[in-house]
């Protein structure tokens, strides 16, 4: 890992809305563009040397939204998730994906299961994909997973600790955030990552995301070395 640099960086992408109405497009513009960021970030991101990039790409909350939004949305991340496919033999990117995928039509979850496969030995950048995620389902389904193990005798109660519940989570692979990044002006985590980011160091900017850049993400990534980091009381 690169001096200074986080090894895994989470990133809440909020503002495509706000982007496309202040051009007067609709949302949908603002979607693309939001994606067409990420890309373009991934690749720099790399170059740093940043490790593992989580993108809070589609929440549980989103289903809430008028559905040509979420049906817009749903065809966005079926072209990019096609797109990384086709990109995969001329990079070395590798993708993951954390949520509850089961919610997503069987065309894109074969097409995210090909795009895993495609990639899962590639050593560049891990790019994790939350589709479908939510911090509070997050946590329930791995309970539930846990519940069923001790129920089942695979596990007792007297084995449950803060590290065997991580491993039930959909991050079980994964360090925990060393950096968050919410654009746009907000500042709340909005169910993402709730148990991971606990010790996590926050940043929030006003900028929208998709004129987020390389020169943004530089910028958070000085001010998180310049923080005095503590876990527990106890100095990193």
């Amino acid at each position: 890992m690169a001096e200074g640099v986080p090894e895994h960086i989470a990133i809440i992408m909020d503002g495509n809305g706000r982007w496309a109405k202040r051009r007067l497009l609709n949302k949908s513009a603002g979607h693309r563009a939001g994606a067409q960021a990420l890309r373009r970030l991934a690749e720099e991101a790399e170059k740093i040397g940043v490790k593992i990039l989580t993108v809070y790409a589609f929440s549980t909350e989103n289903w809430s939204r008028p559905k040509a939004e979420v049906d817009d949305l749903m065809s966005l991340i079926h072209h990019y998730i096609q797109q990384y496919i086709d990109d995969s033999e001329k990079n070395d990117m590798r993708i993951s994906v954390i949520g509850d995928l089961t919610r997503l039509s069987v065309d894109l979850q074969r097409k995210i299961a090909g795009l895993l496969e495609m990639t899962k030995d590639k050593k560049g950048l891990r790019v994790v994909l939350a589709l479908n995620y939510g911090g509070r389902d997050d946590i329930t389904r791995a309970a539930r997973k846990l519940a069923y193990d001790v129920k089942g005798g695979r596990k007792t109660p007297e084995e449950v600790s803060e590290r065997l519940f991580a491993s039930y989570l959909d991050t079980a692979d994964l360090p925990d955030p060393d950096l968050l990044i919410r654009t746009s002006g907000e500042m709340r985590l909005s169910n993402f990552l709730l148990w991971q980011t606990a010790y996590t160091e926050m940043y929030f900017c006003d900028k929208l995301w998709p004129d987020f850049n390389i020169k943004d993400l530089e910028k958070a990534i000085a001010q998180y070395g310049q923080r005095d980091r503590r876990y527990g009381g106890r100095n990193e």
